[in-house]
């Protein structure tokens, strides 16, 4: 059952074909009773018809007010008020306009309970489908307010988890230009038009949730010059993929903090070059993408995943997929290797 005009064009055909069977009862019953075809078919279309324009009534009243818990003694009274006023209006209509059969007073009068337990039977069942279609139509519009919520929540704290992430590399890279300028202009005036680009392209990336694997490797790709220019010959990149993951979708993003922890736990406590590894392949329905990093178990703690760069991942991973177990870490003899999975069948509808 959905709210849907569909289902409602189904549930007034159902209503309408059910009301038409009740009429054709009713006259059947009086016509076992020795009542005329002619007379039966009046009794029943004057009777039926005054009881489905209550029930319509009822109907239409509660789209407006419901009674709650407490207040079902109200929903009993209505059938039964209504009940009797149906009653007394049918009876009247029925002696103006079949009156002059013989018989027929006294048929009318001694139906008179029948008529009433039937007419409250009705009202009452479809005072309480009423009832219940309306809280069914509450619930459904409740669930999708809290859907959207949780959806604004969701979506307002991932903007600010990479919010968060900005500042942070943007200050670096303005230092670094800074401690350029004097020494070494040229590179900084390259290392401000790479940082450019690269704001430009996070501007961008903020439209599009998802990207294919190839957009975020180029993009990555920015990240990491900027880096190179910072480092020198100390920092360099080795990327392995292939032509069956470069379509595959990943978060916008999500890899830049991922590369950059590696950077921070693979130059700033060690010596000489550093070589960070980046190697991704499939595997099942997931993508996979490993970021190693050499690092000095001495000076560097490493194994317990810190910096803020793989908690908003992880974070963000968890926002998505509402799972908590796509993003891990490892430490073995002195290389620290960060491992992500991207479910492909998952994937959020907001792309």
């Amino acid at each position: 059952m959905s709210n849907s005009p569909l289902s409602a064009t189904r549930f007034r055909l159902t209503f309408g074909i059910s009301w038409l069977v009740l009429m054709a009862d009713h006259a059947m019953v009086l016509h076992y009773f020795d009542l005329p075809w002619q007379e039966a078919v009046i009794d029943s279309c004057i009777s039926n018809g005054i009881l489905l324009l209550f029930c319509l009534l009822i109907m239409n009243t509660l789209r407006y007010y419901l009674p709650q818990k407490e207040q079902l003694i109200n929903i009993f009274a209505w059938c039964v008020t209504f009940s009797i006023v149906w009653l007394l209006l049918t009876k009247w209509l029925l002696k103006l306009s079949l009156g002059y059969h013989p018989g027929y007073t006294d048929l009318l009068s001694h139906s008179g309970s029948i008529r009433f337990s039937i007419a409250f039977l009705l009202l009452g069942c479809v005072t309480m489908i009423s009832v219940l279609w309306q809280t069914w139509i509450m619930q459904k519009e409740d669930q999708v307010r809290k859907a959207d919520a949780e959806k604004l929540a969701k979506e307002a704290e991932l903007f600010k988890l990479r919010q968060q992430l900005q500042p942070h590399f943007l200050f670096n890279s303005l230092n670094s230009i800074n401690a350029l300028i004097g020494s070494r202009p040229a590179e900084a005036r390259k290392m401000v038009q790479q940082l450019s680009d690269f704001l430009r392209g996070t501007l961008k990336k903020e439209e599009t949730q998802w990207v294919t694997l190839q957009e975020e490797l180029q993009y990555l790709q920015l990240y990491l010059e900027i880096e190179k220019v910072r480092f020198g010959n100390r920092l360099a990149t080795v990327t392995e993929t292939n032509e069956e993951v470069k379509q595959m979708k990943l978060p916008a993003l999500l890899l830049q903090p991922v590369v950059e922890n590696a950077i921070k736990f693979g130059l700033y406590d060690t010596t000489g070059e550093t070589v960070i590894h980046i190697h991704t392949h499939k595997e099942g329905n997931e993508l996979m993408v490993k970021v190693s990093n050499p690092f000095d178990p001495e000076t560097s703690a490493p194994k317990q995943g810190t910096g803020f760069g793989l908690k908003s991942v992880q974070r963000r991973l968890y926002l998505l997929f509402g799972r908590s177990d796509l993003l891990a870490t490892e430490a073995k003899e002195n290389i620290f290797t960060t491992i992500v999975k991207i479910p492909q069948h998952e994937q959020s509808s907001d792309r």
